[in-house]
């Protein structure tokens, strides 16, 4: 175990974590929007600042993607932290108003009035999460980052449909402001924000869809599944 001290009380961490992991672990609360365990650290929304001091020097720094070492003193409510941060919510409110989440945590923050101008015509805060999953996680690489600015947003490559896309949700699941929705309707399973409408395997068993066959077949695939493995659902399986 490596030990390290967050503001001021003695903390121990695993080699290979990184301060938000631990400091989550030991119930401090370092506000984020980006990180989630099953995938790779990226600091793209910067809400996790803190202040790090090592070696007698202070540095600011996402505490996602600064590892954990032996001997730092991390500074989670220092007043530069704070202040950080509450820019970057007036920016990421700005960026996204009318979602409930971002309003709750710019209202924690203290965050009520946004000196930037608003954008009401953009909904995502452009944290990557579900390119993310979609490449490390679920290896379908549908999605991506395109253009620079003002201009970048989130897109199924040459900005078409999304043909990768094997319509499993994990996309929808961690995005944290709720911008990518799901549909089913009847024999077919539709992600939303990425225009990808597949069609869904019935369950032999109870008749129900359970999962589109494009999924499914690539499932195999990889796992070099029986052919008739997917035949019946996984409730009916278990």
């Amino acid at each position: 175990m490596i030990p390290i001290t967050i503001d001021g009380q003695p903390v121990e961490g695993k080699e290979g974590e990184n301060i938000l992991q631990v400091a989550l672990d030991a119930g401090f609360d370092i506000p984020h929007l980006c990180y989630n365990e099953n995938v790779k650290p990226y600091g793209a929304c910067r809400l996790c600042l803190v202040e790090v001091v090592r070696r007698g020097r202070s540095r600011m720094t996402t505490a996602c993607t600064y590892p954990v070492m032996e001997g730092i003193e991390v500074l989670t409510q220092s007043e530069k932290v704070l202040r950080a941060r509450r820019m970057i919510m007036e920016l990421i409110l700005a960026m996204c108003p009318g979602d409930k989440l971002i309003q709750d945590m710019a209202k924690q923050m203290g965050v009520e009035q946004v000196r930037f101008k608003k954008d009401d015509n953009k909904d995502c805060i452009l944290c990557g999460l579900c390119a993310r999953v979609c490449d490390e996680v679920v290896g379908a690489h549908a999605i991506s980052f395109a253009f620079r600015g003002d201009r970048r947003e989130m897109v199924p490559p040459f900005l078409g449909e999304a043909m990768n896309c094997i319509a499993c949700g994990a996309c929808v699941v961690v995005c944290p402001v709720d911008v990518i929705r799901m549909k089913e309707e009847g024999d077919e399973r539709t992600i939303i924000r990425w225009k990808r409408t597949l069609k869904m395997k019935q369950c032999k068993v109870c008749g129900n869809y359970f999962a589109p066959w494009f999924q499914l077949e690539k499932f195999k695939e990889r796992a070099k599944l029986p052919k008739d493995f997917f035949d019946v659902c996984f409730t009916c399986r278990g």
